[in-house]
């Protein structure tokens, strides 16, 4: 027996020494340092991942874990969590090592734009998987279908996948969990998706699909959660199989906008009601009928639903009283984005209310009046956008205070609030705010002092974007329980230190975000500001703040993570052995000083991803440091130092493909290639020599979409490789000394929204491949030696564009009548040419001169936003390139930055046109300049030109037109420029309005003309004949009185109206020099406008 007993043990000793003996293979343990590389752990998360002899176990790193048995690394667990996130791009190249993992999650984290590999179908041996929620882009791999045993598939709420859903996914037959939800996907729906019959949680929605629905009668019957996003075309089968999911209990149905006119779908819906927990209704047309015939009774009305989101629909009031009748159990409401109007007081019943959006409707004034009973449980309510005023908010004696007191979550943004009498309704009405939002109102004067003492629950508090003044009060340091406080976009005054001196700070170890920026703050930044040691954000960005920054005010911050001073009168001055106690992920200075030297303290800041030092008097070069710490980086401006020298030419991948703005340096040489990775690259007036190895250099920018070289000294003809650019929006080349022609694959840009290349020396004729550019809204070729005829292709294919200018070239030939296809062009010039023949009278087709008003077309309502342009591409938006048009304004040539130009233009000035001038151009009524002087035009001034009363600049001068001066130009009142100089125009000048104050200048050279703008009597004029033999007329009786009378009234009317408006009407020197005062001053006026 003893023997028995001994050999057990010796069995169970070596099974434990065995499994002691387990650890990580050596070649996944490598896979996973490799993995690690190209991250950023700023918090720690791969702490334990390290390659020293004290912790090569892999199977103990945080997030891993083994197979006890065969020591193979079967999870890898690294979801994100809150603050807590890993960044950078994922190498899974790096994993395939790891043959047995069973479990992946890199969910909650911040890949951006990272793809998901193809790679990711070899692990075979995946059961979950969950990559939502981390900003991964491009298209779902086909190959995830080879995951055969994937029981979950999580790739949701990732907003840039896009294209559609591979029907490889229909493969995985065990798969029970499956979330597409939040991203760009469209197209439509594989139907192998119904082969997923295990599938329990089916997640569509927040996308843009289209098409039938695939499925069955019959598939999928173990759904319990089916949410679909998209204009989906149902039909009556597609109701009876969702009728025949028993097992349903959420529905989620997101912009399908067709539900409201399917019977056959409303009626299954409302079948399915009395088992439904939870109901999502987003975005789908529906009207009060649609709902009323969801909720046809009180019995209708399922006790087990306690969610219902009716958000972004055609609700009025009449629905939510509806709701209010039946929901006794209803806990949370979304009725946001509908067209409710409560203009009564309300007394609805909600009993288990919880929360409750009614967010962009129209709350009127006395809504509230009279009680507040939406729930006694009710904590969260969202009331942005409802048009609130202050009467919303008045007390009376009957106000029921209690009804709030549950209130954790308020938002009262983006009403029209004024006044503080919100304030004292908050001291009144709620005890226990932990979030407060009311940004975005119009609120006025100081924060009553009672605020921080009645208000001392709040943990999170927005007041950005109002009117608030005088001092920002000390209370805040004391209240203990905030957290982050946001009063940017006010006009807040005095010294910043008064804020830090006179508060305790008793939420110090809280305290996490403070942004006071644009505001009117004074002073110097005061050291004590390091007492808020747990701050993660901090924005002093637009004020008034001088002195220098040390180490001293950021010694502290060991947490930190953003960091925007820009705007101020600051010196960052730390020494170059700095080594902050932070680690940044944003820093702004813009309009700072950090320089002369290149501030070398950034090296020490390796998670930069967003760095603006733009205007900072840095005058230096570049370290090659600097630009191998890009790699991470998403936004980079240093535009407007003095930096000099070349940008080395290093082999550097760009994964978070960023915004590179270099703008107004002495950067010089060749552009390097690495640079092709960016998505926005601005290097205008700089000193590149080279555009061609930067382009030809065999690399394909896949997401370059602004390139702006303008005002550089690149030489040489253009490259003729713009395939390898192929995804280019906006490409400026102006004012460099290229030559030769454009090249033919020029027009491979098919995605081109603007394409400038004004001012270089470029020759030859069009290409036609040009035409394949039909998306260009802005063509510039001005100011080049281009020859030959305007090709007809520019107006039977660029149909978008809005502005069209080819001043000074060598063009010649005629005015196709093709570019009266341009409806929406508004800028035209083709002045300074050789064309020829006559002006086209098909110019009434330019249907945007003809509209009085600016109306901005799809295409310009797409990119620009506040006068810089911004690209929707591949699910990004990119912004940072402002649109400079050089245009001949008044006579003067003038810069314009703003894209929606209150202007619109024709010069065809400089040319050899020939013929008369339309009658047809009295069509283009909102025309605001017309140029076509030095041609060779005759005939008459058409009399419709008097119908253009937008018209502010016409310039007829230098051409052989003849007849009289119509006066219905007189009748235009913005006229402020005109010269009809050097023609053979005759009679008298027009008078009316504004007509006297044009100078001599204006109608010299026209030798038959006469008027006293010319100071030439017409014939005529003064000749007065009367008619002899006439008897006075017979005085009546009464003829004294009414004699007396009207002396009376003359002298009356003399003395009032004629002795103040006399001088200006009959003094012609004083008449003119006003008139011209109040046209000159109006003129400046709109120009700096």
């Amino acid at each position: 027996m003893s023997c028995y007993f001994l050999k057990l043990f010796y069995a169970l000793l070596l099974l434990l020494l065995h499994a002691a003996e387990i650890k990580c293979i050596e070649s996944e343990r490598q896979a996973l340092l490799n993995f690690k590389h190209g991250l950023i752990d700023k918090y720690g998360m791969l702490s334990t991942w390290r390659d020293d002899n004290t912790n090569r176990d892999c199977c103990k790193w945080k997030g891993i874990q083994c197979n006890n048995q065969t020591g193979h690394v079967e999870t890898l667990h690294l979801r994100g969590q809150g603050t807590q996130y890993l960044r950078g791009a994922i190498n899974i190249s790096s994993l395939i090592a790891l043959e047995n993992i069973e479990h992946l999650d890199l969910s909650n984290n911040v890949f951006e734009g990272s793809h998901i590999s193809e790679l990711m179908g070899s692990f075979t041996n995946l059961r979950y998987l969950n990559l939502s929620y981390s900003l991964f882009g491009g298209s779902i791999p086909s190959d995830l279908g080879k995951l055969t045993h994937l029981l979950s598939l999580d790739l949701g709420n990732n907003y840039l996948l896009q294209g559609q859903i591979p029907y490889q996914l229909g493969n995985l037959t065990h798969l029970q969990y499956l979330d597409l939800s939040g991203n760009y996907l469209d197209g439509e729906l594989p139907y192998q998706l119904g082969n997923l019959s295990q599938l329990r949680y089916l997640d569509l929605g927040w996308n843009s699909f289209s098409g039938a629905l695939p499925f069955q009668v019959g598939n999928l019957p173990l759904l319990h959660t089916l949410g679909l996003g998209g204009d989906f075309d149902v039909k009556s089968k597609d109701a009876e199989w969702l009728t025949k999911l028993s097992s349903l209990t959420k529905l989620k149905l997101s912009s399908l906008h067709n539900l409201s006119s399917s019977h056959h779908w409303l009626q299954m819906i409302s079948k399915l009601i009395l088992n439904l927990r939870e109901l999502r209704l987003f975005d789908c047309s529906l009207s009060d009928t649609n709902i009323q015939s969801l909720f046809y009774s009180p019995s209708n009305f399922s006790t087990a639903l306690t969610i219902l989101d009716l958000s972004s629909n055609k609700l009025t009031s009449s629905t939510f009283q509806l709701l209010s009748n039946f929901s006794l159990n209803l806990q949370e409401l979304y009725l946001g984005l509908n067209n409710i109007v409560l203009s009564s007081p309300l007394c609805p019943n909600f009993p288990s209310l919880v929360i409750l959006d009614l967010s962009y409707n129209n709350l009127t004034s006395s809504v509230f009046q009279g009680g507040f009973n939406f729930s006694s449980k009710l904590q969260n309510l969202d009331l942005g956008s409802c048009s609130l005023t202050d009467r919303s908010f008045l007390m009376s004696s009957s106000f029921n205070m209690s009804s709030s007191s549950s209130l954790v979550f308020l938002d009262l943004s983006s009403n029209l609030l004024i006044s503080s009498t919100i304030f004292y309704w908050l001291f009144n009405s709620t005890t226990n705010l932990h979030n407060l939002f009311l940004y975005n109102n119009m609120l006025e004067g100081p924060i009553p002092d009672g605020f921080g003492k009645v208000m001392n629950s709040l943990e999170v508090l927005y007041l950005s974007g109002n009117k608030l003044q005088g001092e920002i009060p000390s209370f805040f340091g004391n209240m203990c329980a905030l957290q982050s406080l946001d009063l940017s976009k006010n006009k807040l005054n005095g010294e910043i230190s008064s804020l830090f001196q006179n508060s305790s700070w008793c939420n110090r170890d809280i305290f996490k975000r403070l942004d006071l920026s644009y505001n009117r703050l004074t002073g110097m930044l005061p050291k004590s500001i390091g007492l808020l040691s747990e701050l993660e954000d901090l924005n002093l960005a637009g004020n008034s703040l001088e002195g220098d920054v040390t180490e001293s005010h950021l010694s502290n911050f060991s947490k930190l993570q953003s960091l925007y001073l820009s705007e101020n009168s600051l010196s960052l001055k730390l020494v170059p052995s700095c080594v902050p106690p932070f680690q940044l992920s944003s820093l702004g200075l813009r309009s700072c000083k950090s320089g002369p030297t290149f501030p070398s303290w950034l090296k020490t800041q390796s998670s930069l991803y967003e760095l603006d030092i733009s205007d900072n008097g840095i005058n230096d070069s570049v370290p090659d440091w600097f630009w191998n710490n890009l790699q991470y980086m998403r936004y980079l401006n240093m535009s407007f130092n003095y930096l000099i020298g070349a940008i080395p030419d290093i082999s550097l991948k760009l994964p978070m493909r960023p915004s590179i703005i270099l703008n107004s340096n002495q950067f010089e040489g060749k552009i390097p290639s690495f640079l092709l990775q960016a998505t926005d690259l601005m290097l205008s007036e700089n000193n590149f020599s080279d555009l061609f190895s930067f382009l030809c250099d065999q690399s394909t920018a896949e997401y370059l979409a602004t390139l702006d070289v303008s005002h550089n000294q690149i030489k040489g003809q253009l490259p003729d490789c713009w395939k390898s650019v192929k995804q280019l929006v906006f490409l400026d080349l102006s004012s460099n000394k290229l030559s030769g022609k454009i090249p033919m694959s020029m027009g491979a840009l098919i995605n081109m929204k603007a394409l400038v290349l004004r001012n270089n020396g470029l020759m030859g004729e069009l290409p036609s491949s040009l035409k394949n550019c039909s998306s260009l809204f802005m063509l510039d070729l001005s100011e080049n030696m281009l020859s030959g005829p305007i090709p007809s292709w520019i107006g039977e294919s660029m149909h978008q564009l809005i502005i069209l200018n080819m001043r000074g070239n060598h063009l010649s030939g005629n005015l196709p009548i093709h570019l009266c296809y341009l409806k929406r062009i508004q800028l035209l010039d083709l002045s300074r040419n050789n064309l020829s023949s006559g002006i086209p009278s098909c110019l009434k087709n330019l249907t945007a001169m003809s509209e009085q008003t600016i109306n901005s077309s799809d295409t310009m309502s797409d990119i620009y936003r506040n006068g810089k342009t911004y690209v929707v591409f591949n699910g990004y938006i990119f912004g940072g390139y402002t649109l400079d048009i050089t245009w001949m304004w008044k006579g003067v040539e003038r810069g314009f930055k703003d894209p929606e130009l209150e202007l619109k233009s024709i010069d065809l000035s400089c040319n050899n046109l020939m013929g008369e001038i339309p009658k047809e151009v009295g069509y283009l009524l909102g025309l605001v300049s017309l140029n076509l002087s030095r041609n060779n035009l005759s005939g008459e001034i058409p009399s419709q030109i008097g119908n253009l009363g937008s018209l502010e600049s016409l310039d007829l001068s230098r051409n052989h037109i003849s007849g009289r001066i119509p006066s219905s130009l007189s009748e235009i009142d913005d006229l402020g420029k005109l010269d009809l100089s050097h023609n053979s125009l005759s009679g008298r000048i027009p008078s009316g309005r504004h007509f006297e104050t044009f100078e001599a200048s204006s109608f010299e050279g026209n030798i038959d003309l006469c008027g006293e703008q010319l100071n030439k009597t017409c014939p005529g004029v003064g000749d007065q004949t009367t008619e002899e033999g006439q008897e006075p007329p017979v005085k009546g009786d009464d003829s004294v009185f009414y004699e007396g009378l009207y002396m009376s009234l003359g002298i009356g009317y003399f003395t009032g109206f004629w002795g103040l408006l006399g001088p200006l009407l009959l003094w012609r020197p004083w008449r003119i020099a006003y008139t011209r005062f109040l046209n000159r001053l109006t003129d400046y006026v709109y120009v700096c406008l």
